[in-house]
């Protein structure tokens, strides 16, 4: 397995792994996608590995760079939001591979992101997620702070935060 960050030739297996991921209303277009990744590529981690021959994305994190300390919807949507200089990085999405999932291949990456957010000399990470994945990120020293006030995908989402 091998971690590197994305490029346009990503596009098509990020799209089709987001939609795997997430339900209709909570998975990124493959335009949101693509201008993501042309506006932040450093900003998307990508677990590949090879079988047959083949190279496969395991699992991929990605996001925005801000200084605005909290995740806003429109961050989703916006990649032209992104500030490389942010103190905060926002997390959008954490998705692995149907076929991989049970293997560490998401806790690979978030330690590789939070490695980066380190050396950037980040404030901290900020991501929402659903309730029966608060233990998940509270492994990493995500801190649970409530209910989001985001609607997005039209799911309840709970705002998790990393102080580094």
């Amino acid at each position: 397995m091998m971690i590197r960050h994305a490029t346009l030739h990503d596009l098509e297996r990020l799209a089709a792994l987001e939609a795997e991921a997430f339900p209709g209303e909570e998975a990124a277009s493959e335009q949101s996608i693509r201008e993501r990744i042309q506006t932040f590529p450093e900003c998307f981690w990508i677990a590949e590995g090879c079988e047959e021959n083949q190279t496969h994305i395991l699992a991929a994190i990605n996001g925005m760079c801000t200084h605005i300390p909290d995740l806003m919807d429109e961050m989703y949507e916006k990649a032209s939001l992104h500030d490389p200089h942010g103190e905060w990085q926002m997390i959008f999405s954490v998705a692995s591979a149907k076929d991989h999932r049970g293997e560490g291949y998401p806790s690979r990456l978030m330690n590789a992101l939070i490695d980066d957010a380190q050396i950037q000399k980040r404030k901290g990470i900020v991501l929402t997620c659903k309730e029966a994945l608060i233990g998940f990120y509270e492994r990493f020293g995500f801190v649970d702070e409530g209910v989001s006030s985001s609607e997005h995908g039209g799911a309840v989402w709970h705002q998790m935060r990393l102080t580094l």
